[in-house]
């Protein structure tokens, strides 16, 4: 009948004429068996011996008393469960929830995989396209907001972190919740405070409350990566698993070329925007942080019509809603298929045995936040007995295996993606700063500078009766200068200082030329009238097209490894991918030592996140597989949050060295790849197993 038996399955959970033969023991049966004529029943118990006599009472659903009997033997003495020891319940719950998952490998392949599935594919792939985002946005809206909110280093380090810490945190808490509230409900409630936080940081004008914001935007999205792939892997049979969930890895990698193409078309247009008084500024890198929501969005809409887990809802002993939307998944495909007279022949499912108690309160019962905080911290209770049984004796060698796996790789990967692009900018300073002109001992009067200057030092200079209007100034330096009787008018500067300058009679008019880029200066019956208010972006140069460039080469080169990830997961199998990806990416990190030009540094990025995405694709898989469903989405959870504190400490290791050694970033990052990859050897093999 086209379904696979498989040895693990007891003898009463076999297929037998395109149905389950079903022992009558109170599971749960989608439909009534067929009803015999009455004549049929009489015949059926004629000329039997005693011993051979069929039970009448069977045909009314009423147990034969033998048989009770049999199971009170079985059973032993038969005891509410309340009163029956913890350990004897959860013994009986892991024997069912192990019938479960070899009878539920069946129900996914006599689904099929078609048109649900693809569907669920995209809306949750937006989903993780909305992750990869993310990690951009902060970074390519830098340049201008610093301007924007007079960022200084620390607070422009603060809220490159912020995101990843709220990734962190949201990780963990809403991967746990998801085992408790279901994929569906918590992928939206996260997608919900990730759309609802980064449209309103667009918005704000002060640092502190943008920082919050992208704090709890982060948090927000942070939720959906475990949610994604437990969601996900859990409409896939064994056969369509790693290939598909690496197919659904393709979107982050999307993520990051949509934000790198909306950065470049978007944010250097300045005069995309629009101001409101002096006060407040709405300038084009606050319409991209708009625009990078939308997948966000998008995914939240799609989802409203996406069904719950069935395999969840078995978890949590809902069978009828779980039989319902197998059902529907089946039929959809089948319709798909050209085959819409099919019948989906499940007659019931398995559900575990329900162990947890959740304490409720009736509703006349204290008051309503009381009602809410016994709801609110017996949920957080469950979760966190969740975070500790991935640490039992049965996980906790392969917790500890996949946590090193995975920091390991985010260190140095992380690490790596924001040390190429600051390494880019070094050697770019280095070449712009040896073109650099100096003028010594010049003397002009009575002239006008109505054009810009440019990476320029004027030493020992004397300026008398010079006006300087409308003009930008650009890495200019003035040193043990004169200026006498000048006038400078609507002036724009950027790394502009006077050093060690005699300023006489001198009057500044709507410039930006503050007190702190006088730099042990006298400034003799000198004047500053309406300086320009706040911090303004200097030139459309400051927003360069090559950290865009960068980003968008870096993202667009794990397409091969995506490609090739996916045809062969399921053929060589995920440790040997996780392995193999990361050594070799190890040592793509050792031909850094020879990157001495842009060109060199850009190509070796791309070779490197080519390299390694296939073991962030087999990290993912195993890690979806080596968990059972009501501990999934917390152990993903766990090791996603573990990663994200791994890539803030890369970040700032990595980013200490650029322009002092290339030495220890490159030997740290390949060291980790190296351990991280032989360990990773020792995990086992998931390829074969049913998803528990």
């Amino acid at each position: 009948d086209g379904y696979r038996n498989t040895n693990q399955v007891s003898d009463d959970y076999r297929y037998q004429d395109g149905n389950y033969d079903a022992p009558n023991d109170g599971y749960y049966r989608g439909g009534d068996e067929p009803a015999q004529e009455e004549d049929a029943q009489s015949d059926v118990t004629e000329g039997h011996d005693e011993d051979d006599e069929v039970y009448e009472g069977e045909y009314q659903g009423i147990p034969h008393p033998d048989d009770i009997k049999e199971k009170q033997k079985k059973r032993a003495p038969a005891v509410a469960d309340e009163y029956r020891d913890r350990a004897d319940l959860m013994a009986e719950r892991m024997e069912d929830e192990e019938q479960l998952a070899h009878q539920y490998e069946n129900i996914i392949e006599e689904c099929g995989h078609g048109r649900f599935q693809w569907t669920l594919f995209f809306v949750l792939g937006l989903a993780l396209m909305a992750d990869g985002v993310e990690v951009f946005v902060v970074g390519f809206v830098l340049p201008s907001a610093e301007k924007d909110m007079c960022l200084s280093s620390s607070n422009k380090g603060m809220l490159g972190l912020i995101v990843y810490l709220g990734m962190m945190v949201g990780a963990v808490l809403l991967g746990g919740l998801a085992d408790k509230l279901g994929r569906k409900q918590c992928l939206i409630i996260s997608l919900a405070i990730n759309a609802a936080f980064a449209f309103l940081s667009s918005f704000v004008q002060g640092y502190g409350f943008f920082l919050f914001c992208r704090l709890i935007s982060g948090l927000g999205i942070g939720g959906t990566l475990p949610i994604v792939f437990a969601y996900f892997s859990e409409f896939l049979s064994r056969e369509k698993r790693g290939e598909h969930l690496s197919w659904l890895c393709m979107f982050w990698m999307i993520g990051g070329i949509y934000a790198s193409a909306m950065a470049w078309s978007i944010i250097p247009h300045y005069g995309w925007g629009f101001s409101m008084g002096t006060k407040y500024h709405f300038h084009s890198w606050r319409v991209f942080v708009l625009v990078c929501a939308l997948p966000c969005i998008a995914s939240l809409v799609a989802l409203k019509f996406m069904p719950e887990s069935p395999r969840f809802l078995l978890e949590i002993g809902k069978h009828d809603e779980a039989w319902m939307i197998l059902k529907q998944v089946h039929d959809t495909n089948m319709r798909a298929k050209g085959e819409p007279e099919r019948v989906f022949t499940v007659s019931y499912i398995k559900t575990p045995k329900q162990v947890d108690e959740f304490i409720e309160i009736q509703s006349s019962t204290g008051t309503w936040y009381q009602r809410w905080l016994v709801r609110i911290t017996t949920t957080l209770k469950q979760v966190w007995d969740n975070v500790l049984y991935c640490l039992t004796a049965q996980y906790r060698m392969n917790t500890l295996m996949l946590a090193v796996v995975w920091f390991t790789m985010a260190l140095s990967y992380y690490g790596l993606i924001v040390w190429f692009p600051d390494m880019i900018r070094y050697l770019q300073d280095e070449a712009y700063e040896s073109r650099v002109k100096i003028f010594d001992e010049e003397e002009v009067s009575h002239f006008t500078f109505n054009f810009t200057l440019e990476n320029q030092i004027h030493r020992n200079g004397e300026y008398r009766n010079d006006k300087f209007i409308g003009m930008k100034f650009k890495e200019v330096r003035f040193e043990d200068s004169l200026f006498e009787d000048c006038y400078f008018e609507d002036v724009r500067s950027s790394e502009t200082f006077f050093e060690n300058c005699t300023i006489i009679s001198t009057v500044f008019y709507n410039t930006d030329l503050y007190e702190h880029k006088f730099i042990n200066c006298r400034l003799i019956n000198s004047t500053f009238m309406k300086e320009k208010e706040g911090c303004h972006i200097d030139f459309e140069e400051d927003n360069d097209f090559l950290i865009y460039l960068v980003s968008f080469l870096g993202s667009l080169s794990v397409l091969p490894g995506n490609i090739i990830s996916a045809l062969l997961m399921d053929k060589i199998g995920r440790i040997k991918m996780i392995g193999g990806s990361m050594l070799i990416s190890a040592v793509c990190c050792f031909f850094l030592f020879f990157g001495n030009s842009e060109s060199a540094m850009i190509g070796w990025q791309c070779l490197f996140c080519g390299a390694s995405i296939a073991a962030w694709n087999a990290l993912d898989v195993i890690t979806v597989e080596l968990y059972p469903t009501d501990k999934r989405a917390t152990a993903f959870g766990i090791l996603n949050g573990l990663c994200k504190f791994a890539a803030i400490l890369g970040n700032s290791i990595f980013s200490s060295f650029v322009g002092i050694t290339k030495v220890v970033p490159i030997l740290l990052a390949s060291s980790a790849l190296v351990g991280g990859g032989l360990l990773a050897l020792r995990l086992p093999e998931t390829r074969e197993q049913v998803l528990m």
